[in-house]
């Protein structure tokens, strides 16, 4: 299936086209026909599974583009207000379609001008019910999105998302996406809701079929080096580094940094405006790597990221499948490794399982693996570079000292110098040791089983005697 198949206008066509979008995803084939169809939906459905262009394509499709305002988007985050509105932006830029941001932190002023002049308004919900509370903006929006509800509800904007409904025309086609579906999501979609239906992406759909996952085992004070061995190996073009602290995430910035690569942080403690700056670097190429937190990183959409590493693994499964999404976006392939301890070989088993998807062991590459990729790669680099014409010059000034093989050997050491790799000749547990994990895992889980069986059989007998002790009391009841 491709996205010709849902019949969209030319100019949405060709904004799809512009954005390199291939094959719809799981949840993009399942909401798209829906929504196009004026049904209500309720969508379960993680970050990173395309969802946005799940709701976003369809609407845009129907809007007339110029009605005012036709369709209000809401969510948790200003992070992810920004990067909603910029993806609705670019598949409807050829339709005279403009958005507006609506969030905390910013000029009323301005953000009220904008909602004026706009078709499309992405909000988060503390700002947006203080303009409508206030009545200093009047919106009659055809279609309204909830993103990300669970994360709302757990931000506790709950009742301002039932507000907000109250100022909204009960004539509307709405939409609810949502990661998990708890008894207060499945609530909410009754209220606001009209006859929805219902779609799911499984499990197993969840983390897509073009991230390669794989997994490095390393003891805990090699995590440094075996990051940077990783990125020198790998020679990621766009990569996002995810830290479960923020003191971890200003710690490995300054460490990279210092190693030579061009890395910046993202995490809660910086301001609005700190965060879209770092942002546009990374998306316009200025830094090799994103070191960031889960929550800084929540819906962050950048094109073209080649790599994800786990500094430290999350703690749940959802968090996981949130960051490697990251990746792998818009049908390209993309990689998420994660470097683990023997420690954290279990929890990295159990994401594994409840996620449905295989996760690849892998061993640290050794200093000389690491060289001879470089070289590789150096003369992959000189094959293919055009020749300059002043180029001739410097070789002829050379010439009249050094023939032409030492010239070469000279240029090559000179720029393979800059590249050489350091640290530990080897790093991480070697494969008999992974094993050995592996085995143990199997032993405990065979261990425990076990353990469920004898508790079974002593339960039996516990019944029985129980029954007889009751029966017994019993007779010395009636005999008194």
């Amino acid at each position: 299936m491709t996205f010709s198949d849902f019949k969209f206008r030319d100019e949405l066509r060709k904004a799809i086209d512009s954005a390199g979008f291939k094959e719809p995803s799981p949840v993009q084939k399942e909401a798209i026909p829906v929504v196009m169809s004026g049904k209500d939906i309720v969508a379960q459905a993680h970050t990173g599974t395309g969802k946005t262009a799940a709701f976003a394509l369809p609407v845009l499709n129907m809007m007339s583009a110029n009605d005012g305002v036709e369709a209000l988007v809401i969510v948790p985050t200003r992070e992810l207000a920004t990067q909603v509105s910029d993806e609705i932006y670019r598949f409807g830029k050829f339709m005279d379609i403009r958005t507006a941001t609506v969030y905390g932190g910013t000029s009323y002023n301005r953000q009220i001008e904008h909602v004026k002049n706009a078709s499309v308004v992405v909000a988060t919900p503390g700002r947006l019910i203080d303009l409508l509370k206030s009545g200093k903006i009047k919106i009659s929006p055809k279609f309204v999105i909830l993103d990300e509800a669970d994360e709302m509800l757990d931000m506790g904007f709950l009742d301002d998302i039932k507000k907000i409904f109250t100022y909204l025309p009960t004539n509307r086609q709405t939409l609810l996406f949502s990661a998990t579906m708890s008894k207060e999501i499945k609530k909410l979609a009754q209220n606001i809701l009209k006859e929805p239906e219902m779609i799911s992406v499984t499990g197993k759909e969840v983390t897509n079929d073009h991230i390669k996952q794989l997994f490095f085992v390393v003891d805990e004070h090699e995590r440094d080096d075996a990051l940077i061995r990783l990125l020198d190996f790998k020679n990621p073009t766009k990569s996002i580094v995810f830290c479960r602290m923020k003191k971890e995430v200003d710690r490995l910035r300054d460490h990279l940094n210092a190693q030579g690569y061009r890395a910046k942080g993202l995490h809660g403690d910086m301001d609005q405006r700190q965060r879209e700056v770092v942002i546009r670097e990374f998306k316009n190429g200025k830094l090799d790597l994103l070191i960031a937190t889960d929550v800084a990183a929540r819906g962050l959409d950048v094109n073209d990221v080649s790599h994800v590493f786990n500094y430290h693994i999350p703690f749940d499964s959802e968090s996981y499948v949130h960051r490697i999404g990251r990746t792998g976006r818009a049908g390209k392939e993309g990689t998420a490794i994660s470097i683990i301890s023997p420690q954290e070989f279990k929890s990295l088993d159990r994401i594994a399982k409840s996620i449905g998807a295989t996760m690849q062991s892998r061993l640290i590459p050794d200093l000389g693996d690491v060289q001879e990729k470089k070289s590789e790669d150096l003369i992959s680099k000189i094959a293919s570079t055009e020749v300059d014409a002043s180029s001739y010059d410097i070789v002829e000034k050379l010439k009249e000292d050094f023939d032409l093989t030492t010239i070469a050997c000279k240029l090559v050491s000179m720029i393979a110098k800059s590249n050489n790799s350091q640290g530990a000749d080897s790093i991480g547990k070697s494969e008999d040791e992974i094993k050995e994990l592996y085995r143990r895992l199997k032993y405990e889980k065979d261990d425990k089983n076990r353990g469920r069986n004898r508790g079974r059989g002593r339960g039996r007998n516990s019944r029985s005697g129980g029954r007889s002790g009751r029966g017994g009391n019993r007779g010395n009841s009636r005999r008194r």
